[in-house]
């Protein structure tokens, strides 16, 4: 028994994880993808209360308090239960389904009310696998590049793994496709690591930020993947963030007035 599934028999017995294959393809149409971005504050969550919405982190915070529930929260970074430990707990409580990486396994918080899913990185792909037939689970450049790049992608199926692209936001991408949505809109996915979140108030803790770290060498070449690659009628990505530094070439921008019309509001 490797690492991986000693983490996740040690869950089991203190509290239900769920298997990935139960909440494969639950979903359809339009989902929200909840960041926090200082765009996101803009956002009229009640307007849009009955649209399923994916959130992360720290921008839980915008749910509490509205009785909304969000459809899924995600937290891929270690760190962020020890930064935020009142946030993290307020995601635990309010959120239907709750989806974690395996190495949250071990901290005492980890108990939420809903539905509990526990996330393994996609295997690194070697030069042998790069020369052989395409995976249609695990979407990879097909660029043969430096080893950087062969960590990159994008994952259909959940249950064999995500790509990390040292932004939760495209984890979250990757679970609304594992869900089975159609439509997908990104709020507060602005990447300005100059910006403060929307969330953060003057004297308060922040968690630190490498959105400039990692842009140019996992960000923009993860979002191309997903642009060219996986985005197509039946899976389309639309960007609500006007100051996002995602292009709108690879990402297309949209208004409020957009997504009204594109479900019908």
């Amino acid at each position: 028994m490797d690492v991986a599934q000693k983490t996740t028999e040690l869950v089991k017995s203190l509290v239900q994880v769920h298997d990935l294959d139960e909440c494969r393809n639950i979903s359809n149409g339009a989902v929200f993808i909840i960041a926090s971005g200082a765009s996101a504050k803009d956002f009229p969550l009640k307007k849009y209360a009955d649209v399923p919405m994916i959130t992360m982190n720290g921008a839980i915070s915008m749910f509490i308090g509205t009785g909304i529930k969000p459809y899924f929260f995600m937290c891929s970074d270690d760190a962020f239960y020890r930064e935020q430990p009142r946030l993290f707990a307020e995601a635990m409580r309010l959120s239907q389904r709750v989806a974690v990486t395996q190495s949250h396994a071990y901290y005492q918080a980890l108990n939420p009310k809903g539905e509990l899913y526990l996330l393994t990185r996609a295997p690194r792909l070697s030069w042998l696998g790069l020369l052989g037939r395409r995976d249609r689970e695990l979407i990879r450049s097909r660029k043969l590049g430096a080893g950087r790049n062969r960590s990159l992608g994008f994952s259909k199926n959940l249950k064999r793994g995500f790509f990390d692209a040292r932004t939760v936001a495209y984890v979250a991408l990757q679970v609304a496709y594992h869900l089975g949505f159609s439509k997908v809109f990104l709020v507060g996915v602005d990447l300005n690591q100059s910006v403060k979140r929307f969330y953060e108030t003057p004297g308060a803790l922040v968690s630190p930020c490498t959105l400039d770290e990692h842009f140019h060498t996992r960000i923009l070449p993860s979002f191309k993947i997903l642009s060219k690659y996986v985005m197509n009628p039946d899976f389309q990505v639309y960007n609500l963030s006007s100051t996002s530094r995602i292009p709108a070439e690879l990402v297309p921008r949209v208004t409020f007035e957009d997504v009204d019309r594109m479900i019908g509001a």
